[in-house]
C-alpha cells in the first residue's frame, strides 16, 4: 500500500488544489528543523469557496442514511488501522512526538473515530405531553450544519479527529483549519483518510493558512454554526468574541495549570510514577499535563528525592528512538520561553534541582524545588519538561492552592483515604480531576473540558453529540382546537 500523496495541498470539494494566496508556509520538523513540505497558503477566497461548498453539501448529508454516515465512519477506522505506521511516522517527524506518545495518538484516534460511529443512530429525539387538547408534540434532534474547526499542534491528528469524526457522523459538514505547525497530520491526512473511506466530495474541506491572513476570516465565516477550538486561553477568548459576535455555538478547550495534590497518607512510590507520566509525557505539551505538584510537608522531601531521582532517568533526544521520553518542543521559541519561565522562577527563589537548559530544541527533564504561589512556574501553564514542587500543610491550603490560578481543566490527587479523596476533589474547581492516578487522562466516552479560562462546552460522548446538533420542536394539532376568538 502506498504512502498518501499531495498531502501539502489545500482540500476543498473534493479536489486537492494550491492555495490562492500563494505565500509559502514551510513545515518544519521540529527535532531538526529540516522542511518536511511547503504550501501555498489559502487565501480568503478559498476560505469562502470551502465554507461554501459545505454549506451546500450539508443539506444532502444531514439528512443521510445514518447508516451510510456510519459505515464511513468505520471504514475510515479500519483504513487508519491499516495506516498506522505511516502515520505514527507522520506524528514523530512533524510533531516531534515520542514513538510512545505517537502510538497512544493512534488509538485514541482510532477510538474516538468508533465511537462516533455509534453516533448516527443516538440523534434521540422526544415526545412530549402538550397542555393543548389534542396536540402532538416532538422534539427532533439535527445536524447544526457546517462545522469550523480549529486544531492544535500538540496532538494534532486526535485532537482533530475528536471534533470531526463526531460532527460528521451527526450529519454536519465540516472546514477545517489545522496548526501551520502540523498541516498533515492535524489537517491534510484526516482528508486522505475520509476520502478514502467514501466521504462524499466537500462535505469535509481543509484549508492551510495563515493566521495573519485567513484566521479571523475563518473564525467569523457567517456560513459556520459552532467554532470548535483547542489551544491557548488568549486565542480562544478571540475566537470567543468573533464567535459570540456571530451568535455561534462554541466548543472551546483552552489551557490549563493542573494541580496534582499529594496528601500525607498517600503511596509515596505510586504518586512519584504518576507525575513523572502527568508532567514529562509528550515533554509536558499537553493541555493535561501536571504543571504543580502540592505535596504535603511531612512527606516533601522523601517524594522530592524520588521525584528528581526518576527525572534524572528519563531517556531524552530524537524523538524516533524507541526508547524516547521526551522529544523536542514544537519550536526554538517555545524552547526560549520555557527556559526564561525556569529562569525567572529561579530568580524568584526557586532551587534548581535538575535540568534547566536544553539540547537544540529539547528541553533536558526539569525539576524546580521551594515553589510559592507567586512564582512564575506556579501562575503559568508551562507547556514543557519543567515543573515546580509546592509545599502545603493541610487539605485547606492544599485545594486554597490548587484552585489559586484562573484555570480550571484537569487534575489529579493521591491519598490513601478515598472517601477523603472525593471530599476534596469535589472543591477543585476543574472540568476533570482523577483520584490516584495523573492529569493526562482522555476517553472518548466521558465529558472531557474545562472550568474557568480553560474554556466552554464538553467533548466526549452525548456531551459532544449535544454541542455538535440542534433540536427543533414540532407539534401536530390532530384534533381541532377551539380558540377563545
Amino acid at each position: 500500500m502506498e504512502n498518501y500523496q499531495d498531502l501539502n495541498r489545500q482540500f476543498i470539494n473534493g479536489r486537492w488544489t494550491e492555495g490562492r494566496e500563494g505565500s509559502p508556509i514551510e513545515n518544519l520538523n521540529p527535532f531538526d528543523q529540516s522542511v518536511i513540505n511547503t504550501f501555498k497558503s489559502a487565501s480568503k477566497e478559498d476560505v469562502d469557496e470551502a465554507f461554501k461548498t459545505a454549506k451546500e453539501k450539508s443539506k444532502t448529508w444531514s439528512v443521510s442514511n445514518p447508516l451510510e454516515r456510519r459505515d464511513v465512519l468505520l471504514n475510515a477506522a479500519s483504513i487508519l488501522k491499516t495506516r498506522k505506521d505511516e502515520i505514527v511516522n507522520w506524528l514523530v517527524k512533524e510533531a516531534g512526538s515520542t514513538m510512545l506518545k505517537a502510538d497512544v495518538e493512534y488509538q485514541q484516534t482510532y477510538d474516538m473515530i468508533v465511537e462516533a460511529s455509534s453516533f448516527p443512530t443516538r440523534m434521540h429525539g422526544l415526545t412530549v405531553p402538550s397542555a393543548i387538547s389534542g396536540k402532538d408534540t416532538y422534539v427532533i434532534r439535527k445536524a447544526l450544519g457546517v462545522i469550523a474547526v480549529i486544531s492544535p499542534w500538540n496532538f494534532p491528528l486526535y485532537l482533530s479527529m475528536r471534533s470531526v469524526a463526531p460532527a460528521l457522523a451527526t450529519g454536519n459538514a465540516v472546514v477545517m483549519k489545522p496548526a501551520s505547525q502540523t498541516p498533515v497530520t492535524g489537517g491534510t491526512f484526516i482528508a486522505k483518510l475520509f476520502e478514502e473511506a467514501g466521504l462524499p466530495a466537500g462535505v469535509l474541506n481543509v484549508l492551510v493558512g495563515k493566521s495573519s491572513e485567513i484566521g479571523d476570516y475563518f473564525t467569523g465565516h457567517p456560513e459556520s454554526r459552532l467554532i470548535s477550538f483547542t489551544g491557548s486561553t488568549p486565542v480562544g477568548k478571540h475566537i470567543g468574541r468573533i464567535g459570540g459576535e456571530g451568535l455561534k455555538k462554541l466548543a472551546l478547550e483552552l489551557g490549563g495549570n493542573n494541580p496534582f495534590i499529594i496528601l500525607d497518607d498517600a503511596d509515596i512510590n505510586k504518586a512519584v510514577d504518576s507525575a513523572i507520566f502527568g508532567r514529562f509525557m509528550h515533554q509536558g505539551e499537553i493541555c493535561m499535563s501536571t504543571n504543580r505538584i502540592l505535596i504535603h510537608e511531612s512527606i516533601y522531601d522523601k517524594f522530592k528525592d524520588q521525584f528528581i531521582a526518576k527525572a534524572k532517568t528519563l531517556v531524552y533526544g530524537d524523538p524516533a528512538k524507541p526508547d524516547a521520553v521526551i522529544g523536542p518542543l514544537i519550536d526554538l521559541k517555545a524552547v526560549d520561553r520555557v527556559l526564561k519561565l525556569v529562569e525567572d522562577t529561579v530568580a524568584a527563589g526557586a532551587k534548581l534541582e535538575t535540568g534547566g537548559k536544553a539540547e537544540g530544541s529539547v528541553v533536558l527533564p526539569t525539576v524546580l524545588s521551594e515553589v510559592t504561589r507567586d512564582m512564575p512556574i506556579f501562575k503559568e501553564e508551562v507547556f514543557g519538561p519543567a515543573v515546580g514542587l509546592t509545599r502545603f500543610k493541610d487539605d485547606k491550603e492544599a485545594i486554597e492552592l490548587a484552585n489559586a490560578t484562573e484555570f480550571g481543566l484537569s487534575g489529579a490527587l493521591h491519598t490513601g483515604d478515598l472517601n477523603r479523596g472525593i471530599i476534596i476533589a469535589k472543591q477543585i474547581e476543574t472540568g476533570m480531576i482523577h483520584i490516584n492516578d495523573q492529569s493526562v487522562n482522555d476517553e472518548p466516552y466521558t465529558p472531557f473540558g474545562g472550568e474557568k479560562n480553560s474554556g466552554v462546552g464538553r467533548f466526549g460522548d452525548d456531551f459532544i453529540l449535544d454541542e455538535m446538533t440542534t433540536v427543533q420542536w414540532i407539534s401536530v394539532q390532530a384534533k381541532t382546537r377551539q380558540y377563545p376568538f
